[in-house]
């Protein structure tokens, strides 16, 4: 059996959690509400505090599912008590960011600015130009959204230029050394 999947999520106190009977899974919480839907052959049993995700059968396919419904249910519910953040860091001579309307201008040093679109339910914070705060409580949503700004301009591994989570270590080349 799956250790992840066997692990019980314990409920805090501000959060409601509603179970449907095709498999529907709805939790409401302080910051906002998120709704998914579990696959087929897993079910989730509360009792009191806690929840149990549970497999019908021993499947293939329901087994490789087991961990990860766990998992995508307790981030829901930490999504909804206290939400998720990444952080990105631009590094480069004229690279900027900043928030128009509900669009992220970015000028990396291409001839246009590149203007991506903010989702619903996600907050883009940029502060000094060239720090990037993404928040929101659907952890899927916030880490695609920097992934997807990010690969506009990856950080080069010659001068260290680039769009970077922050914290991130990039691995610098030795340029071209001329032979005499």
């Amino acid at each position: 059996m799956s250790r992840i999947g066997r692990k019980q999520i314990s409920l805090p106190e501000k959060v409601e959690i509603n179970i449907q009977g095709g498999g529907g899974v709805s939790v409401k919480g302080p910051k906002g509400q998120l709704s998914w839907t579990l696959p087929g052959g897993i079910n989730l049993e509360q009792e009191g505090a806690t929840l149990s995700v549970l497999r019908i059968s021993e499947d293939r396919e329901v087994r490789a599912m087991h961990g990860t419904a766990r998992s995508l249910v307790a981030n829901m519910i930490e999504g909804v008590v206290s939400g998720f953040t990444k952080e990105l860091e631009i590094i480069g001579v004229g690279f900027r960011a900043a928030v128009k309307g509900k669009a992220l201008d970015l000028s990396l040093g291409f001839s246009h600015p590149v203007l991506h679109p903010i989702p619903d339910g996600i907050t883009v914070t940029v502060e000094g130009n060239t720090n990037i705060k993404i928040e929101g409580i659907d952890k899927q949503l916030v880490g695609q959204f920097a992934a997807d700004v990010r690969s506009y301009y990856p950080p080069e591994p010659y001068k260290g230029k680039g769009v970077r989570y922050k914290g991130e270590r990039v691995r610098r080349k030795q340029g071209k050394s001329v032979k005499r």
